[in-house]
């Protein structure tokens, strides 16, 4: 059903530059990665095929800010998690929490709706976005993200995530505890 690749594609003529520069960064730090192209996803369900065929966990990448739009984070959970903004706001002291506008994510991360990943972090600086991660990612041995597009997915070993690309680009992430889903919710 999908071709795995690994590294960037051959012709990357046809590619958006935000994309572009997430394999040219990938390469410069030496971060070897699987890629597979696809037609368009936007919800974790379409993704779902796609990371069987990676075989990594693909988090949910969520573009948040606080109520008085001044500070902006980009929250990364597992698939098989809910989004509280009651249990997130309180371990951050913030306000509540509540998606940004896909006009920030563009200027702060290059990134628009359906496509919202860690990848978008080369583009801006850490007092622009602030990273949250719920501390079970780290268990995964792998990491699974657009490159910033939603017509491709990537795979890398979480170890080059947390070690090699996050202080690439100046990011440190602050781990949360976000529970399971509840079945009886």
């Amino acid at each position: 059903m999908f071709i795995v690749q690994h590294g960037a594609p051959q012709d990357m003529d046809a590619r958006a530059e935000n994309e572009k520069e997430v394999y040219r960064t990938l390469d410069r730090l030496h971060i070897p990665f699987t890629r597979i192209d696809h037609a368009p996803v936007r919800t974790m369900e379409d993704c779902q095929a796609i990371d069987a065929e990676l075989g990594g966990v693909i988090c949910k990448n969520l573009f948040l800010c606080n109520q008085q739009k001044t500070m902006f984070y980009l929250l990364l959970i597992r698939e098989d998690k809910a989004f509280k903004t009651k249990d997130i706001s309180k371990q951050l002291g913030v306000s509540r929490l509540s998606f940004g506008t896909p006009e920030h994510m563009q200027e702060y991360l290059h990134l628009s709706p359906g496509a919202v990943s860690p990848m978008g972090l080369l583009f801006g600086s850490a007092k622009d976005v602030r990273l949250i991660m719920d501390s079970d990612l780290l268990k995964e041995e792998y990491l699974g993200c657009h490159p910033c597009v939603n017509t491709a997915s990537i795979r890398f070993s979480m170890d080059d995530f947390m070690r090699v690309y996050l202080p690439a680009v100046r990011h440190e992430p602050t781990l949360v505890t976000i529970p399971a889903i509840d079945p009886a919710e």
